[in-house]
């Protein structure tokens, strides 16, 4: 599944269409079908999906289209997976070239094993290269290789914690493995940053671009407040994005000890396993502020850990936290 707030901006335009009168009822299939995803009933989750797109004349936007082919392809019909995939990669204005993501995402490991799979992960490439063609390649190539690191073994960690724990030495020793791998990371970002500052994604591409950030994001609090200043720059600039820097504003003010201002940063009850959605300034209006800086209501966004946003209750649960701290 590729949710808007990990890689690139291609999931945030439009698959060249405009909506009319149809916007509420593609709207309410679309929501439907992430609902189910989540549920784990990908059957259902595709038909959604195929009523909101049947709703507006088969047209769609360009991140639920992807999000429809991983529910088909979870379900078993690797046909209608292949048909949305392939429309992405051959028939958009701005073609799909997320070559990184699509070979990482567990979700399509069903289609691997077909003929369509080489052709269609061929179009993604040759989509990448001919996107890249003026780029830096050689530092690309370096992002490129940093981003599959930092994101492929995150990507395994809910599996990891399914089969064996949350406190398994499993997962003791995985978390082992990723902070190895930031700080070899780290060394090579911070050598690119020191000498050649935020590169734009005229130089280094989108993902190139969002490699920069997450590094840091990953990054120990020192590391963090070096470079925040530098990321306000590259954002005043048009370098770097803001709903990044907005989540790098996050943490770091959580780690000082203060409350987070968009509410980006989930943390989890040790002793429940519960997620919930770290202290917060005026929790009432966090909307408000995530839409300044291109970020969606908060509820959609922690519905990926199957949150409901109820302010009453984290405005209770802040209170309690600061007692318990004092």
């Amino acid at each position: 599944m590729k949710k808007l707030f990990l890689t690139t901006i291609l999931g945030l335009l439009l698959s060249s269409f405009a909506f009319g009168q149809n916007m509420d009822t593609y709207t309410v299939f679309v929501k439907n079908a992430d609902s189910l995803y989540r549920t784990k009933d990908f059957k259902q989750s595709a038909k959604q999906y195929q009523k909101a797109f049947d709703s507006n004349e088969g047209k769609a936007y360009f991140n639920d289209r992807y999000n429809a082919a991983c529910s088909f392809a979870l379900s078993g019909n690797s046909e209608k997976a292949f048909f949305h995939l392939l429309y992405l990669a051959e028939h958009q204005k701005i073609k799909y070239q997320d070559y990184n993501h699509i070979t990482i995402d567990t979700d399509l490991n069903s289609l691997h094993e077909t003929k369509k799979w080489d052709k269609l992960i061929a179009i993604v490439k040759a989509n990448k290269d001919e996107a890249e063609k003026d780029l830096d390649k050689p530092l690309v190539a370096i992002l490129d290789n940093i981003y599959q690191e930092d994101q492929t073994y995150r990507r395994q960690i809910n599996g990891i914690e399914k089969e064996f724990g949350r406190d398994s030495d499993e997962m003791i020793n995985h978390w082992t493995l990723i902070n190895e791998k930031d700080s070899v990371n780290l060394i090579k970002i911070q050598k690119i940053l020191d000498e050649r500052g935020w590169l734009s994604s005229k130089v280094i591409g989108n993902q190139g671009n969002s490699t920069l950030f997450l590094v840091i994001q990953h990054s120990p609090l020192e590391v963090q407040e070096t470079y925040l200043p530098m990321m306000r720059d590259a954002v005043t600039k048009g370098n770097a994005d803001s709903s990044s820097l907005a989540l790098l504003e996050d943490r770091v003010a959580l780690r000082k000890g203060g409350k987070q201002i968009y509410g980006s940063q989930v943390a989890r009850d040790p002793k429940t396993g519960e997620f919930f959605v770290s202290p917060l300034v005026d929790p009432e209006h966090v909307d408000e502020r995530r839409a300044e800086v291109g970020l969606g209501p908060i509820a959609d966004y922690i519905s990926n850990w199957d949150m409901t946003w109820d302010v009453k209750k984290h405005i209770e649960r802040t209170k309690k936290q600061k007692k318990t701290k004092d």
